[in-house]
Formats: structure tokens, sequence, C-alpha cells
């Protein structure tokens, strides 16, 4: 694997529970955090250019990450979850953009 992917897998997992604790702290809401991951993948595949340069494939590895956090953050501080888990999930879960068929 490239050691790349394990730094991304690293810091994804250390997002998920900065976010984990600052819903704990009471400084988000899980609603909130949500709202801001929402607006990401919106610019992310929102961005004229990317859309008109990027394959749908590297659009969804752009929003990989959005996804996984979005799903960390949704299965709740007691769910106890690993990258691999949350990865299966983001796969189960994408949606299709618009221009796919």
């Amino acid at each position: 694997m490239n050691t790349a992917n394990l730094q991304l897998e690293g810091l994804c997992l250390a997002i998920a529970a900065i976010n984990r604790s600052l819903v704990a702290k009471g400084l988000l809401t899980d609603a909130e955090i949500d709202t801001a991951l929402r607006k990401a993948e919106a610019v992310a595949v929102g961005d004229d250019r990317a859309v008109e340069q990027l394959s749908p494939a590297n659009r969804d590895a752009v929003c990989f990450p959005i996804r996984l956090l979005q799903l960390a953050n949704s299965s709740g501080a007691d769910t106890p979850w690993s990258f691999s888990h949350l990865a299966k999930m983001v796969g189960e879960t994408k949606r299709p953009y618009n221009d796919q068929l």
C-alpha cells in the first residue's frame, strides 16, 4: 500500500476523533459538523474546473475523506469504528454524480 494512503487513513481517524471531542465538549453539534462536511463536499464537486477536468472516479477520490468523516460523525461517539469499516460504508453509500449514468 502507498505510504500516503496510510498517512491519510491516520489523518482521517484523527480528524474524526477531534470532531467527536468537539461534540463531547459541547463546542459543536453533530449537525454543525455534518453541515460543514456537506458544504466541503459541495465545494469539492461543484467546482466547475474540477468537474470538467476530473473523472467521476477522481471526484470520488476527492470526496472520500469527507464522506468518511460524515459517516464517522453520524455513527456517534459510542460506536467503535475502524478505517476499513468506514471505508466500506463509504463505498456502500456512494451517491452518483449528476453526469454519471
